[in-house]
């Protein structure tokens, strides 16, 4: 119940001090090609509920009916405009609408499309238990998300083997192990992260370290080393590409 008092409060004043900037950003998204400056995109929030997480949009109109869920830096469907909104991250900032709506928090597991959900593990099915949020110690981590795909001839299958799996680790052990006051040390961290990010992910490794998590994931958290496929947790296997090749024809036929 606090929880959620805090989650209101700033979110509210964050809309009304944000509102200015925000409605810049609008008109310029629109000035650029006459669309739609927002983008409502289906995700899956606490047990398994669908709902519109509303996004300023950055990409070209329709960007999402090439069925590629994972943006890698240097994708050619983000417009110019969008490469900057993207940079300060000022692209999420509308979704404090939903944490309004009580659909997400201020912070929690980040909601996942259904193609991740669908190749979810049985342990990965208990982040469907959290409410999502703007922001978690995974989100802090992998906000070099873009960077780490830069090149992939095949994003989502490089995310689904190199960075899911590692999210989700740390999602997982977050979420169980959270208090009011983690919760506020996460935010300061997100802030903490635009300005000085190394800092930012040794205190996020630290945290980690203080909930019990193992040497290998703050190791991780702390992103000294190269990240290799892994399997996601529970599992003994990296995800491969022909279950994506599964999932996405499954989607198709949906």
């Amino acid at each position: 119940m606090l929880r959620r008092s805090c989650d209101l409060a700033i979110a509210g004043l964050g809309l009304l001090t944000l509102a200015p900037l925000i409605g810049l950003i609008l008109l310029l998204i629109w000035l650029q090609d006459g669309r739609t400056p927002l983008y409502v995109a289906p995700r899956i929030g606490q047990y398994g509920r669908i709902f519109g997480m509303v996004k300023i949009r950055t990409m070209v109109a329709r960007a999402d009916r090439s069925s590629i869920y994972s943006t890698a830096a240097g994708d050619r469907r983000v417009t110019p405009l969008g490469r900057l909104i993207r940079r300060f991250k000022l692209d999420e900032v509308t979704q404090l609408w939903n944490v309004l709506k009580g659909e997400m928090g201020l912070v929690g597991p980040r909601p996942p499309v259904a193609l991740d959900v669908a190749l979810y593990s049985p342990s990965e099915r208990e982040l469907l238990e959290f409410c999502p949020g703007l922001t978690d110690l995974a989100s802090i981590v992998f906000a070099d998300e873009g960077d780490i795909l830069r090149g992939s001839l095949d994003p989502d299958l490089d995310y689904m083997q190199r960075i899911r799996p590692w999210k989700s680790q740390i999602s997982l052990l977050y979420a169980r192990r959270r208090t009011l006051a983690t919760d506020m040390r996460v935010l300061g961290l997100t802030a903490l992260a635009n300005v000085r990010r190394g800092a930012a992910l040794e205190h996020a490794a630290r945290l980690l370290e203080a909930m019990g998590a193992p040497a290998g994931l703050a190791a991780v958290a702390r992103r000294r080393g190269e990240l290799l496929p892994v399997p996601p947790p529970g599992c003994e296997f990296p995800i491969t590409a022909a279950d994506l090749r599964f999932v996405r024809q499954q989607h198709a036929v949906a």
